[in-house]
């Protein structure tokens, strides 16, 4: 490995550690939940907000992928979500060799993706890009995973189907998740249901949820009804709908 390679990757730690914020980083820790037990147990912030994270990012879109793998491995979150922040935006202006590459070396790593905001910003941005011609089995064994972040990506990933118009994958995913015992699967859940029916058709959100409502869990009822009409929204809530 040369010596530019090696100083790019120590001069986005650098350029990251030049924004540190120990207040801001407190109260990053509290908000991502890295207490002892939670689900972002052990995760370590400096402080650096999300616009400063991607000012970083800007100045070393041209990081090799191995050195973007290193950022993954940081156990710092901020120089985590930047590595996420320039994989994306590599994958926009890659070939379908490159987007190969970066698809590959996305799934191999999903145990250092391992919050929900690293989850959202990427999965639909790489995985559901990617997936978007191909055969989609792998969001099945996602979904079906021991880890909350694979559950998550598999069902983020149908972000990018539902904005292209596809709901299949979503509510297949949605019906392995529906009844998911982590806050942050129902919450992902609640959401993609909630956008398929807005951008997609309320029919099909409807007949999911028909089938669903009265035993899934509250939270992801919740986010899935959040912009139906009160009336219904209550009938919902209520059990009589």
């Amino acid at each position: 490995m040369g010596k530019n390679e090696v100083n790019n990757c120590i001069e986005v730690r650098k350029a990251l550690q030049g924004y540190a914020d120990p207040v801001r980083a407190q109260s990053s820790q509290r908000f991502f939940k890295t207490g002892p037990g939670e689900y972002g147990e052990g995760d370590v912030f400096i402080g650096v907000t999300v616009p400063q994270q991607r000012l970083v990012a800007k100045s070393y879109m041209h990081l090799s992928l191995s050195e973007i793998e290193k950022l993954l491995h940081s156990k710092i979150h901020e120089q985590r979500l930047t590595a996420l922040i320039i994989l994306c935006t590599q994958y926009k202006k890659a070939d379908i060799v490159a987007q190969k590459k970066i698809y590959d070396l996305y799934l191999a790593n999903t145990e250092l993706i391992n919050n929900w905001d690293l989850v959202d910003l990427s999965a639909p941005n790489i995985v559901g890009e990617y997936l978007l011609d191909k055969d989609r089995t792998v969001l099945l064994n996602l979904a079906k995973s021991q880890s909350i972040w694979e559950r998550r990506i598999a069902m983020l990933t149908c972000f990018t189907f539902i904005k292209y118009g596809e709901t299949k994958n979503a509510f297949s995913i949605a019906e392995i998740l529906v009844n998911d015992e982590h806050d942050l699967i129902q919450k992902a859940v609640g959401w993609m249901l909630r956008e398929a029916g807005n951008r997609c058709g309320i029919a099909a959100e409807e007949e999911f949820l028909q089938a669903h409502y009265i035993t899934m869990p509250r939270t992801a009822l919740r986010y899935a009804i959040e912009r139906f009409p009160e009336k219904k929204r209550q009938a919902y809530l209520k059990g009589n709908a």
